[in-house]
């Protein structure tokens, strides 16, 4: 049973889900995801939410052709990973806005899109298999925190990135690695790839290897990719 209504167990998790796309833009399970909505389909999915299961799925809609950003990334072809947030916190602007938080519940797969509703955003028919995982404590990451946190600092400087090392070097490996993920300037592709690592350990290699190239390119004087 779950511990609370908003707060589903992995059995009781939805068929189908309002999906947000968003490039560049990152939910991991358990991270925390603040958003200032606005565009009127977007407003309607948040209110929708709100009634409902409180769930609205995260995915990155897939570069054009030309490997550039589609012009409307709401109606763009998306990846078929994405990670649902449950809405966790919310509030009203004078001028008609929301600002909400996502807290990170569960990957999922996107099998079908369902046809546009009247209100205007996307919806998915979900496939939660193989992420109940996402829902329990994270394995162990085998992150070698000193020679990570060396070459973090490296990558910070390089990018101008302001951190607080006390927080860094006090929180558990998964809140660390969750976090540089999200807020990272890693490209669209590299932000799909820390998505789909299978485990917590293969999610830590993943960003290891991210922040080691990006230091190794800047570091010699290239042109960021960022």
């Amino acid at each position: 049973m779950s511990a609370s209504v908003f707060d589903p167990s992995f059995d009781q998790l939805p068929q189908t889900l309002p999906i947000f796309p968003l490039p560049g833009v990152l939910l991991l399970p358990r991270g925390r995801l603040p958003l200032n909505i606005f565009e009127p389909r977007y407003l309607a999915m948040t209110r929708d939410a709100l009634a409902g299961d409180r769930l609205i799925g995260m995915v990155q809609p897939k570069p054009g052709p030309d490997g550039h950003r589609a012009g409307d990334v709401g109606g763009a072809e998306i990846y078929p990973v994405g990670c649902a947030g449950r809405l966790t916190a919310f509030a009203e602007t004078d001028d008609g806005r929301y600002l909400i938080t996502l807290t990170g519940f569960c990957r999922f797969q996107a099998k079908e899109e369902l046809p546009l509703i009247q209100e205007g955003y996307r919806r998915v028919r979900v496939d939660w298999t193989g992420y109940a995982a996402d829902r329990e404590t994270a394995a162990p990451s085998g992150l070698r925190r000193t020679d990570f946190e060396s070459t973090l600092a490296h990558y910070f400087r390089l990018y101008g990135i302001q951190a607080d090392w006390t927080t860094i070097k006090e929180a558990p490996d998964e809140r660390l690695i969750t976090s540089l993920a999200m807020i990272c300037p890693f490209a669209p592709t590299e932000k799909q790839a820390l998505l789909e690592a299978p485990t917590l350990a293969d999610r830590a290699r993943v960003i290891q290897t991210l922040i080691e190239m990006a230091v190794a390119e800047r570091g010699s004087g290239d042109t960021a990719r960022h």
